[in-house]
């Protein structure tokens, strides 16, 4: 079983549900209190471990490139001017050189397309996807409770927790065989069932450890919902060769691809921020009357 280096983040994405918003400044730059929102997708993945970056980027997302950059004008002024605390931030935030790759997907065909053109970076390795839709709040990140599953099982491993059932319908679900503790043997998956028919109400949240025979299958993969090439479609013939598993992680996750959830995710990253969190608990609570 290999070790988890590397991690696909799909970013090439319009971001409709939150125009005009996105229409100059990509939905993943979108600014979350302090930083954007992408960064904190990241930070998740390098507390997991993660290695190499493999951005799937496409037209109009020059800024995520520019932001994983040095910025020299900008360091230069923060040292002269004395400002030592922000420029190590922003040193620490920075990348070492050689551990973010960029690859374009120039045609909007799905996620399963956009997760296949990060195929020549990844090679035979196993690799994790993180949406950066979702930003998920936890004391141990999402990926390195995923992580931590997945050396103990290895094969494939996503990520799931709870939902209300009278929610189901909006969500991919999937379907549980066995259980042990947190960690779930899945037989399968079913994308928004009818309240009726879902075999769980546990929805997939956005996370993701998949092998490297995916890429193969995506490679032929038909087109499936939407017109588009589906990764859950992948993963379901997958899951007839390979052992898959969900786990129920600990934590908070967050939508900041709709206006609602990404204003949630303000709030509830603001309220616990170390330096801001008591007066934004004041100010939701001013409001909240």
């Amino acid at each position: 079983m290999k070790k988890l280096r590397k991690a696909v983040l799909p970013v090439a994405g319009f971001g409709t549900r939150v125009l005009p918003a996105t229409k100059t400044i990509p939905k993943e730059m979108l600014p979350v209190v302090d930083q954007p929102a992408l960064q904190y997708v990241v930070d998740e993945a390098r507390e997991a471990g993660i290695e190499h970056f493999v951005f799937v980027t496409g037209r109009n997302k020059g800024a995520i490139e520019d932001y994983f950059d040095r910025a020299y004008e900008l360091e230069y002024s923060l040292k002269a001017k004395g400002k030592t605390e922000i420029y190590d931030a922003l040193d620490a935030a920075t990348p070492e050189a050689g551990t973010m790759s960029f690859v374009r997907q120039q045609s909007a065909k799905g996620l399963g397309h956009a997760i296949w053109c990060a195929r020549d970076v990844i090679g035979d390795d196993p690799f994790a996807i993180l949406l950066p839709d979702v930003l998920v709040k936890a004391k141990k990140s999402c990926l390195a409770q995923m992580v931590e599953a997945y050396n103990e099982v290895g094969g494939n491993v996503i990520a799931v927790d709870a939902v209300p059932e009278e929610r189901v319908s909006s969500y991919g679900v999937i379907a549980p065989q066995s259980r042990n503790g947190r960690l779930i043997e899945m037989s399968g998956m079913v994308e928004k069932p009818p309240v009726s028919e879902a075999p769980s109400n546990l929805k997939i949240t956005g996370r993701y450890i998949l092998q490297p025979e995916i890429m193969g299958i995506l490679k032929d993969q038909a087109a499936g919902a939407g017109g588009e090439i589906q990764l859950t479609d992948a993963m379901a013939t997958l899951m007839g060769q390979q052992p898959f598993h969900a786990y129920e992680y600990e934590g908070q996750d967050y939508d900041c691809g709709s206006k609602i959830g990404y204003l949630e995710a303000v709030l509830g990253f603001a309220k616990d921020h170390p330096e801001i969190g008591e007066q934004a608990r004041a100010l939701i609570k001013r409001f909240a009357q």
